[in-house]
């Protein structure tokens, strides 16, 4: 993907916007065996602008069993540009977020991290905007250039842009296609691949994600909220 040129003036402030808060992102190792992982995912209605955020709080040593969940439903008026799609995913998952009980310890979004032309996708822009440790994982790759991982659980590729390495492509499962994972919010590389591995011990998505996509699309289907 290319940096696209916004000639539009909203969406040049949008720009403006997301440089100054890529500022505030920052790097830090994650904390070792965190217990409570969240799961951020949205879905929509394809020609609407009816967003729905879920996160999920999960118990990474009891099985993953789910012990909080939030959904919003919101109307978005942001329109579809890449590169910018964390101004119409964030509002609904920081909605999502600030309305659970338990609060994860580190959430991984499916979404991109630093792994984006500006290094702040919507999983970085998350955790700028609440201030709280963030991964992203997604299912694609965005941006730069990587190398097939090894064929084996844990095999990982660097994904490089411009000269830097922006996140990783990582093997949850022998044989199955890599995950795309990058730092959001206070994360680095490092801690983020062995917290997403760790959190997909049978599929190829981490639980809290695979958990927040069931319970999102559930939300869309049934146009209701939580």
């Amino acid at each position: 993907m290319r940096d696209p040129v916004y000639r539009n003036p909203v969406h040049r402030k949008a720009l403006e916007d997301q440089l100054r808060l890529r500022e505030k992102r920052l790097s830090a190792a994650l904390p070792d065996d965190p217990r409570l992982v969240g799961g951020a995912d949205v879905s929509f209605n394809l020609y609407g602008k009816t967003f729905w955020g879920v996160v999920v709080v999960c118990d990474a040593q009891n099985g993953f069993e789910v012990v909080d969940s939030a959904v919003v439903r919101m109307e978005v008026d942001f329109p579809y540009l890449p590169g910018l799609l964390g101004f119409r995913e964030v509002p609904v998952l920081a909605a999502a977020f600030r309305k659970l009980r338990t609060k994860p310890e580190v959430t991984i979004v499916d979404a991109q991290g630093t792994a984006h032309p500006r290094r702040f996708g919507a999983a970085a822009h998350l955790g700028v905007e609440l201030g709280v440790p963030t991964v992203g994982c997604a299912k694609s790759l965005l941006c730069g250039e990587v190398d097939e991982p090894a064929v084996e659980r844990g095999g990982w590729s660097p994904i490089h842009l411009d000269g830097a390495t922006v996140g990783a492509a990582l093997r949850t499962r022998r044989g199955v296609k890599p995950v795309f994972v990058s730092p959001g919010h206070l994360a680095d590389l490092a801690s983020s691949l062995a917290l997403v591995l760790a959190c997909a011990p049978r599929y190829r998505l981490p639980e809290p994600t695979r958990a927040a996509h069931r319970l999102v699309n559930d939300a869309r289907r049934a146009g209701t909220d939580s």
